[in-house]
């Protein structure tokens, strides 16, 4: 085989089997298929770990032991491997001190600017960083935020000292802390907190530390009194984490943040703050949007410091190009979504060098608009024209159609995928025999009898954030899809006004579930017990063997599966227990068969596997309805916290599907659908609707689109020049409207 080819080998990651194949270096290449189907299991967990598996082998031991571990693929040998650039949906990590205009180096960029130009001359570089003791804020050091103590959550008016007013532990009567307060001699001991005059709140909550003058004969000699508020503070907000860890739910409880009261949330110290070019400081820069801080930048003409100014121009004009121009630069890194993150992690490479490199990316069409895929798609294509080779896992049609080669894995998910069905041109694929072929020979049409209704949801003047005091009408018990590019302002349309001005609605996004690290499919749907039960009867014993939070536990991991090593200075490692082998049970309790399967084994079962193996009503009823939903692939055992955002959503949306007369919002339910599982959804929006439901959808999905009943339009474009109702109405009225960029995607779409 060619060197310029990657040559892989017997792949069997996970549901693969056994595939050879040669991928063409130095093209776009197109991994398309269903959830499932095992095309993360051949570009991520096999050609992206074993790529850079070598590459840190390359390492010695003392950095060797600080890179990512990708684990040793399963394969029999990858031939012509390049280094790889892995830019997967993983949330930017990092703390509050991680913001887009650092981890995008534009912050590096504007403090040298700063110490160049800025007025009055306070310093250099370092003195504007927020991270830096000559920079930083000296009341909130750098994080422009302040906590404080809402004491009043815990205390009881009603009560007096001796009754046990302060709900808090070591605060009851009798206890070490309590004593300081009753024998200080400050207060009547059975007088209620609601009779207390403002000296005497004044000492409860505020005194500062000092003797008492006259204490009870129990105070001690070496003890000083102070207000509860500035104890509460030295104890555990800025005493030891071991003490905060222990008391954190109820400290939770009473813990407010707000803006720090010197700063004002900008971070820096005043001298810091007082520099400024043309009227703004740093900090004001950064609480621009993209487009604004552009703007900004091109308004200042200075050729001495045109290098510098040139980089910030270029790096904001990648930021606007990758479709993040609504952004502001403050923004928090690990505030950002999957599709931001990966954009982001995009722009850092657009402005490098490099050639020859593997360039790996996932779903990079997720959360963007037509409009916007047009600029990733040109970014795409020079990366690979820079001499690089580009992998994507994609099930957006406009990014399949670049491929200058298509793979497409399947048939289907699980055990029945894991195959080449395809390869080779775009133009070919369409005459393929797996589901990504059969959705490209389809005609695209859209609903020509929608639903109408007389009653609608009245949206009044909307202006929170970028919205220009719209309103807007969208029928009930209709299919409603709101469109527009991201940052136009729908999802403050629909996520934050509507709430407001009808408390009723349900929202259904993609965060995370709260749940502990146990969680998983089935108990989130509770249906674990109905399984516990059936292993129970079957072999006459107790249901709670079969519980991992109960009699089945593991004596090792206690029923976790995993064991956690606490590493100083690095983050804890999980192991995977080496008892029961990640199971969470108790080997005797594997001993336990239904039909030919223990019950770890049947936690491991997929839910289309699941829903032939188990012939229980309830049971297949809910397996049903998420195949339905596309997620006949995931393991019933697997843990919610593994879960990405469109399967958290599609998992809830599940628990919704037989509730009527409710107003449900989805925000882009179609992340990570494959055309054919989109068709689905699509029946099953539809399934709500019938039921009597009003169902309203944030979406840039064109075939999403095409089958609503009402369209809303927000643009024209993000941030400050979006936030107009650029259309409401039917959809056969939107498609020949001229305004919106949004209708020219769709037409251009229907006439394909």
């Amino acid at each position: 085989m060619s060197s310029r080819t990657i040559n892989i080998y017997g792949a069997r990651q996970n549901n693969l089997k056994n595939i050879s194949l040669s991928i063409p270096k130095n093209k776009i290449v197109v991994f398309t298929g269903v959830s499932g189907s095992g095309k993360s299991s051949l570009v991520f967990e096999t050609i992206g770990a074993e790529a850079q598996r070598q590459i840190n082998e390359t390492q010695d031991s003392f950095v060797r032991n600080r890179l990512q571990h990708f684990g040793v693929a399963d394969v029999d040998k990858i031939e012509n491997l390049n280094v790889p650039v892995i830019i997967n949906q993983k949330p930017l990590t990092g703390n509050i001190r991680s913001t887009i205009a650092t981890i995008t180096d534009i912050y590096a960029n504007l403090r040298l600017l700063f110490s160049r130009m800025g007025e009055p001359f306070v310093g250099y570089s370092h003195v504007f960083s927020f991270n830096h003791p000559n920079g930083m804020c000296p009341q909130c050091d750098g994080i422009g935020l302040q906590q404080t103590i809402d004491i009043d959550q815990i205390l009881d008016l009603e009560k007096s000292l001796n009754e046990g007013p302060i709900n808090f532990p070591t605060y009851q009567p009798h206890a070490w802390r309590w004593t300081r307060y009753a024998d200080s001699g400050y207060f009547d001991l059975d007088k209620k907190l609601k009779d207390y005059n403002a000296e005497e709140w004044e000492l409860l909550l505020n005194a500062a530390q000092h003797k008492p003058r006259h204490p009870r004969k129990n105070w001690r000699k070496t003890a000083l009194y102070e207000g509860l508020i500035p104890r509460f503070e030295r104890n555990f907000l800025k005493g030891e984490a071991q003490e905060r860890n222990r008391y954190r739910t109820l400290l939770d409880k009473i813990i407010t943040v707000e803006k720090c009261s010197l700063c004002h949330g900008q971070r820096l110290n005043q001298t810091s703050l007082s520099c400024k070019i043309q009227g703004k400081n740093i900090s004001d820069c950064t609480a621009l949007s993209v487009t604004q801080l552009l703007d900004f930048i091109e308004s200042i003409g200075n050729d001495r410091l045109e290098t510098v100014l040139h980089e910030i121009r270029n790096k904001l004009h990648n930021l606007n190009l990758v479709g993040l121009s609504y952004l502001t630069l403050d923004r928090v890194s690990n505030t950002l979504s999957g599709g931001e993150s990966q954009r982001i992690k995009m722009v850092k490479h657009l402005g490098n060098s490099l050639v020859d490199l593997l360039y790996i990316f996932d779903e990079p069409s997720i959360g963007l608009h037509p409009k916007d895929l047009d600029n990733i798609i040109q970014i795409i294509q020079k990366i690979r024209d820079k001499g690089n080779t580009v992998l994507l896992v994609e099930h957006d049609p406009d990014l399949i159609r670049i491929a200058d080669q298509v793979i497409d894995i399947g048939p289907c998910s699980g055990k029945n995928g894991g195959e080449v069905i395809y390869q080779g041109s775009f133009a070919g694929l369409k005459n393929s025999s797996g589901l990504t072929g059969q959705f490209f020979q389809r005609p695209h049409g859209y609903k020509q009898v929608p639903r109408s209704s007389p009653e609608t949801i009245s949206i009044k003047n909307a202006r929170c954030f970028n919205l220009k005091n719209i309103s807007v009408e969208i029928p009930k018990h209709c299919l409603t899809v709101v469109t527009g590019v991201a940052g136009s302002g729908k999802s403050t349309l629909m996520r934050k006004v509507l709430p407001q001005q009808y408390p009723e609605v349900k929202i259904i996004d993609q965060s995370a579930i709260s749940a502990n690290h146990r969680s998983n499919l089935l108990t989130y749907l509770d249906l674990l017990d109905s399984i516990r039960q059936l292993y129970a009867q079957h072999n006459q014993v107790s249901p709670k063997l079969f519980s991992f939070n109960s009699e089945g536990a593991c004596p090792q991991c206690k029923g976790s599966g995993i064991e956690k090593i606490e590493l100083a200075f690095l983050d804890d490692v999980e192991l995977v227990c080496e008892l029961c082998h990640g199971s969470g049970y108790a080997v005797q309790v594997l001993d336990y068969l239904y039909k030919d399967k223990n019950i770890a084994e049947a936690l491991k079962l997929t839910v289309a596997e699941a829903y032939e193996f188990f012939e229980v009503a309830k049971l297949r009823q809910q397996f049903n309805i998420l195949m339905d939903l596309g997620l006949d692939y995931i393991a019933i055992g697997q843990r919610l916290n593994t879960f990405s955002g469109g399967e958290r959503q599609r998992l809830k949306l599940s628990r919704e599907l037989n509730e009527n007369d409710h107003i449900f919002v989805l925000d882009e339910p179609s992340s990570g659908l494959h055309p054919s599982d989109t068709v689905k959804l699509i029946r099953l929006l539809n399934r709500l609707v019938d039921q009597g439901n009003t169902v309203i959808v944030i979406e840039h999905n064109l075939d999403i689109m095409t089958q609503a009943d009402w369209i809303v339009d927000i643009g024209p474009l993000a941030g400050e020049q979006g936030g107009e109702l650029m259309f409401a109405g039917p959809l056969s009225q939107f498609i020949a409207h001229t305004g919106s960029y949004t209708a020219h995607y769709l037409r251009r779409y229907l006439n394909r």
